[in-house]
């Protein structure tokens, strides 16, 4: 029975030591009496009991890695308190379990010093404006070395930036007078319009009321053409009636019966008027006369 239950305790112990079983996304390095064997894959993994052992285990996964805040020194000698995070990846296990005593830490050390010498070449307005460009610069400095750690860089974000209280004051004081500057632009701008749009409203009001009244002087002159054109016709039309009248049977002797008494009115007029000295024909026959010279001339206009 002691015998059964020692037996036993072998097997359990033989198939816990033989029998691996490797979750997914990760690897396991597996060493033989000392030595670099294989890597298990995920999924059921068979092992020579007492002779090999799991020596590394890594994860596959994508890591973030915080970068520890450090002090930069810029182009234009500014200090900056930078900070930022690194996703990583184990690409090959082999390499990250004998590649480097500890590829985090020399992850984390590379980013920081690639991060000081990126940044040292660029201004300090520039590190503000040119974020996506260190990245890229960092990443691809990182990614070169640790490609002998068996290490994949995928990315790094810078997470703050932060200039000293005196340079963050001379930047708010800077951005308030650009922001004044352009108010000031606006404002002007605005006033410039407004007088171009008052002149302009007052040229086109000018124009208006000319031609206005030019329009009134044409239609006054055309108004007045228009009446004297009628006055001219109505004469003409009552002159061609007198002298149809005239050429009528008794006509003669209706104008010289007119002449008469127009004539008559004539005297009778200046007669009455007590400043006037009126001299009467000695003979009344200058009076026919002056009829007689009014048909000739009513004969030579038929």
């Amino acid at each position: 029975m002691e015998i059964a239950i020692i037996l036993l305790v072998i097997a359990v112990i033989f198939i816990t030591r033989s029998v691996k079983v490797v979750p997914q996304q990760h690897a396991w390095v597996i060493e033989r009496l000392g030595k670099y064997h294989g890597t298990l894959t995920p999924g059921l993994n068979f092992l020579v009991p007492f002779v090999d052992r799991v020596a590394y285990k890594h994860v596959l996964k994508e890591i973030p890695l915080d970068i520890a805040s450090q002090v930069c020194i810029t182009k234009d000698n500014t200090q900056l308190q930078v900070d930022g995070i690194l996703y990583f990846q184990v690409t090959d296990a082999m390499r990250a379990s004998y590649g480097s005593s500890n590829y985090i830490v020399a992850i984390s050390q590379l980013a920081q010093t690639s991060l000081r010498s990126v940044i040292g070449k660029l201004e300090l307005d520039k590190t503000f404006e040119e974020r996506d460009i260190i990245n890229a610069q960092v990443v691809a400095a990182i990614d070169e070395a640790a490609l002998n750690w068996g290490v994949k860089v995928l990315r790094y974000e810078i997470k703050d930036l932060t200039p000293p209280k005196e340079i963050l004051h001379a930047m708010q004081a800077q951005i308030t007078a650009e922001r004044e500057k352009r108010a000031l632009i606006a404002a002007s701008e605005g006033r410039r319009q407004e007088q171009i749009n008052i002149a302009t409203g007052e040229r086109e009001a000018y124009i208006a009321r000319s031609e206005g009244e030019k329009q009134a002087a044409i239609n006054s002159a055309q108004g007045e053409a228009a009446s004297i054109t009628a006055v001219a016709e109505a004469t003409a039309s009552a002159i061609e009636r007198i002298a149809a009248a005239i050429r009528q049977p008794g006509g003669e002797q209706a104008v010289q019966l007119k002449v008469a008494e127009r004539a008559v009115d004539a005297y009778g007029k200046v007669a009455a008027d007590a400043t006037t000295t009126l001299i009467i024909p000695g003979n009344m026959s200058e009076v026919s006369g002056l009829i007689a010279t009014a048909m000739k001339m009513v004969q030579s206009s038929k």
